[in-house]
């Protein structure tokens, strides 16, 4: 088992239903299987997390495969970089589609996945593939030094000093943005005047290796889709309530999908 205390940073062991550093500090596993190592002022965080109303709307929509494209994109670049024992790295995991389906292709990887979002954690470890789970701060993410070959971050935000951290050196990071005509039609239906995406690359020493365009289109066949893939963008922070409306209003949807994939590597020591 890869995480670490997220008080002291000192190595867990397990006994029973719990596990516990050196230092004494102790953590229970919920039922699901998966730990909470959210800690201190970081548990405020937490409501800030996406809620279970959020959280099952993710998982009904990734489960048709809506987002496979991205899916695909970034099985191909662990593929092209790794072995298939590697240790994988699921930054802000949500639901656990993505990871749970990449050990699914690669049963021989150990992959490991937190998001602050304790609704969220607990729909991943519900899935039962063998992956590791826990609430956990991006920007304290209680795993050692120097353990993960593999990591992919999608959407979320960036924290050079812990990605540099947590990876081997040589280990490879994914970093997904939105692309420039990222779900244009919606975006046409919610907004008076649509803007496209700057595709910004983060800023970070880690060794810039290539960048990679996954791009496709989807139809969705009914409003509680594309309602469901609304709630999962800012745009449902962010939008007039007449657009909302307009968008409530709209029974099927054919828009533009668009990824663009930043890979780097960490420098050999």
């Amino acid at each position: 088992m890869k995480w670490i205390c997220p008080v002291c940073s000192a190595a867990f062991s397990q006994s029973g239903n719990s596990v516990r550093c050196t230092n004494g500090h102790c953590f229970d596993f919920a039922k699901e299987g998966y730990l909470n190592l959210l800690t201190g002022n970081r548990k405020k965080g937490s409501e800030t997390g996406d809620n279970k109303d959020m959280a099952l709307c993710r998982r009904a929509f990734l489960s048709k495969g809506c987002f496979d494209t991205l899916l695909n994109a970034v099985d191909a670049v662990f593929t092209d970089h790794c072995a298939e024992e590697s240790v994988i790295l699921d930054i802000c995991c949500g639901e656990g589609y993505y990871s749970d389906t990449l050990k699914q292709r690669h049963p021989q990887a150990e992959i490991i996945g937190f998001d602050l979002s304790k609704e969220m954690i607990r729909l991943a470890a519900k899935r039962k593939s063998g992956n590791a789970y826990a609430v956990a701060n991006l920007f304290h993410i209680p795993l050692p030094d120097n353990s993960i070959d593999f990591a992919f971050h999608l959407f979320a935000p960036f924290d050079e000093t812990e990605f540099l951290r947590v990876l081997k050196p040589g280990g490879i990071l994914v970093s997904a943005v939105a692309g420039e005509n990222h779900l244009w039609q919606m975006k046409e239906i919610l907004y008076d005047a649509p803007y496209k995406n700057d595709e910004k690359p983060p800023k970070t020493e880690l060794a810039f290796i290539e960048k990679r365009h996954a791009e496709s289109k989807i139809h969705l066949d009914n409003s509680e889709d594309i309602f469901a893939m609304f709630k999962m963008t800012p745009y449902f922070y962010h939008t007039p309530s007449e657009g909302i409306r307009r968008l409530e209003q709209t029974p099927q949807l054919d828009t533009e999908i668009s990824f663009t994939l930043y890979i780097y590597r960490k420098p050999e020591e």
